[in-house]
């Protein structure tokens, strides 16, 4: 047989055994989680799990509904404000920016994409936190410490920005030429190319990308811990104080191990957020796998 035949047929086995590694992967994180998970389960409903709001580790009592508030809060609110900037930011630099912007901001984009999350935690503490506390919260309540929902949400859309902005810029770069070109022969700005042509032809993929940052946003961790507040309660507006899944597991994982049910019930929360971010991810997939086949 063919050398260049054994090679071809050895490089896709390795392939497909290193495909199907990273699938056993998950599927064995997800076990795992599970079965650390079980004696919270076994001691608690799923239903009071999740939507109560007692939280007494020492009596093992676990409510997790002022995590999870905590966590959808932040996230919504990240969401909210990285999405508008990156996708004018997307579409000025794909349909208006000059080569020599794009040189300068890619870069700048790959530097903010790059750096550790405790350095965005440390400018939040230093910076937006006193802001809230001192300039925004007077407006609206007696007192705040800056250590919000708000603060935890801007820091959060700030890490958000790079990956939203890459995202974008991918998805825009995949509309064909001769549709902005059909476009712009036909009297259209580029702004009406952009908005009717260039974002409704990516609005798949706009969706798909803005899942994908939901999900990178649920798991942050450092950066959220160091300007949330930590308080366990439902919060109720965004000058309120929280505390996301990540948060509560980062905080606490070092203080459960004398208490076999309290580990049990973090590593239920590491499963609900595994659970959820897997949920997000394969829709992303999904989403971008029709917008291919629509492309082909």
């Amino acid at each position: 047989m063919n050398i260049r035949i054994l090679k071809d047929r050895a490089a896709r086995n390795i392939m497909l055994a290193l495909t199907l590694l990273s699938i056993v992967m998950v599927a064995a994180i997800a076990i795992g989680l599970y079965l650390k998970s079980k004696p919270v389960l076994d001691s608690e409903s799923l239903w009071t799990l999740l939507f109560s709001s007692e939280w007494k580790p020492l009596k093992g009592r676990f409510g997790f509904l002022p995590f999870l508030m905590g966590t959808v809060w932040v996230t919504l609110l990240s969401i909210a404000i990285a999405l508008p900037i990156s996708l004018l930011t997307a579409v000025f630099l794909t349909e208006y920016a000059r080569p020599i912007i794009k040189k300068f901001v890619f870069p700048v984009l790959d530097i903010l994409a790059a750096l550790p999350s405790v350095i965005y935690g440390v400018w939040g503490v230093l910076v937006i936190v006193p802001w809230i506390s001192k300039s925004v919260a007077p407006h609206f309540v007696d007192f705040s410490t800056g250590y919000t929902v708000l603060a935890a949400g801007i820091v959060l859309s700030v890490m958000v920005v790079p990956l939203l902005v890459s995202l974008f810029i991918e998805v825009f770069s995949s509309v064909s030429a001769e549709l902005r070109e059909a476009s712009l022969s036909l009297g259209a700005t580029r702004w009406q190319t952009a908005l009717r042509v260039v974002m409704r032809k990516s609005l798949a993929g706009i969706l798909a990308s803005s899942v994908l940052a939901v999900s990178r946003a649920m798991g942050e961790t450092i950066a959220v811990l160091m300007v949330c507040g930590c308080v366990v309660g439902l919060p109720h507006r965004l000058l309120d104080a929280c505390y996301p899944i990540p948060a509560l597991i980062a905080n606490n994982y070092g203080e459960m191990l004398s208490i076999p049910l309290y580990e049990s019930a973090l590593m239920f929360a590491a499963l609900m957020l595994f659970a959820v971010v897997l949920i997000f991810n394969l829709v992303s997939r999904i989403m971008l796998y029709r917008i291919e086949k629509q492309n082909e």
